[in-house]
């Protein structure tokens, strides 16, 4: 998991995980200082409980990044659904989940599809499942549960952990077929459909977010992960720190937006994330696909994509002016060729310019 330096020094902040009147907290401790008061208060949504005598904040991923307290990989609810029998078999699959260093989104999504076999179990106790029963299972999850092809695959992913990695049974997946995928092409914006969409975006943080996703072809996860120590303004390099596959990778930032960036800068003042949320620490990765959303809705454009379409469109336009493939690869951050090649059958310059007979 990504290690994120606390807003909050612990020194003089202690937070401890707590419930207060029904609800999931963090208690904020620290020695009585109105400076201290004035710091939590202009970067928190910190509120005071007479009968503690303490301050508190929310319990959400975003708090717990700020106070440096661990992340829940899920919450009370899904383990409340879980089976006595079976809650040793799911701590053990999150420990080794933990062990194999995966990103926070990839323990959350292999533990909630994990968590789904469980709820279906009931009381039967997971380690006895064989193979016949994990066929009809996933016969299950298509014929009942009408899951798509990708849903399957990644429920299958999570399951097929617990079985080879957790209890090492390596062949008890072997001649359990998978769905195909469906072979999906990006989604991508034109070049007018870019203008359209950075002139509607009057907010100078909105629009620096949207020009940097699509002007260096970031990952919406990326573009919120970057701190002001990342960005090179005299080599014109920026540093994207442990991205998808926790790979560091560079990225060339855009003459263009030098100026925009620099204003931006001047006027935010952001401590260490280069886009901060209302009330401190990074950005929302929601919050950015909003901005994305409204900015679409104000531009007309009715195009059924997502932010993620930018890193798209800037993979496609490089395409189109003559980048080499794998340069276009290694700016992407992608592993294999294969994913790049994709861009080649959205890409005008290989497909607009063929002549017809």
């Amino acid at each position: 998991m990504e290690n994120t330096q606390p807003l909050f020094d612990q020194k003089y902040f202690t937070p401890e995980a707590a419930t207060h009147n029904g609800k999931n907290i963090i208690w904020i401790r620290f020695s009585k200082d109105y400076t201290l008061v004035k710091i939590l208060k202009s970067a928190t949504k910190a509120h005071w409980s007479n009968t503690q005598k303490s301050w508190y904040v929310t319990d959400n991923s975003a708090n717990r990044e700020l106070f440096g307290l661990d992340k829940k990989i899920v919450g009370k609810e899904v383990l409340l659904k879980i089976h006595p029998n079976n809650l040793a078999a799911f701590q053990t699959y999150q420990n080794q989940l933990l062990l194999k260093g995966f990103s926070q989104n990839t323990l959350r999504v292999y533990s909630l599809e994990f968590a789904q076999l469980l709820y279906i179990l009931r009381s039967f106790p997971v380690h006895k499942l064989t193979r016949e029963k994990l066929k009809s299972y996933f016969l299950y999850c298509h014929q009942e549960l009408k899951l798509s092809e990708n849903q399957i695959h990644s429920r299958m992913n999570a399951v097929k952990f617990y079985f080879e990695k957790v209890l090492h049974q390596d062949k008890i997946f072997f001649d359990i077929p998978r769905p195909k995928k469906p072979q999906l092409l990006p989604k991508a914006l034109n070049t007018t459909e870019i203008v359209k969409l950075l002139k509607v975006t009057e907010n100078p943080k909105h629009k620096l977010i949207l020009q940097l996703c699509y002007g260096m072809g970031l990952r919406v996860s990326e573009i919120v992960n970057i701190k002001i120590e990342h960005i090179d303004s005299k080599t014109m390099k920026v540093l994207i720190a442990q991205g998808k596959g926790k790979k560091d990778r560079y990225v060339n930032l855009p003459h263009s937006i030098l100026a925009d960036l620099r204003f931006y800068y001047k006027a935010y003042l952001p401590k260490i994330f280069l886009f901060e949320g209302q009330f401190g620490g990074k950005f929302a990765i929601r919050s950015a696909q909003s901005v994305f959303k409204i900015a679409m809705n104000k531009a007309g454009i009715k195009k059924s994509v997502g932010i993620h379409s930018l890193r798209h469109s800037y993979a496609t336009h490089l395409l189109e002016l003559g980048t080499d493939i794998s340069l276009i690869q290694k700016l992407l951050g992608h592993n294999d060729i294969r994913t790049t090649l994709n861009y080649t059958h959205v890409a005008d310059r290989t497909v607009a310019s063929v002549k017809l007979p």
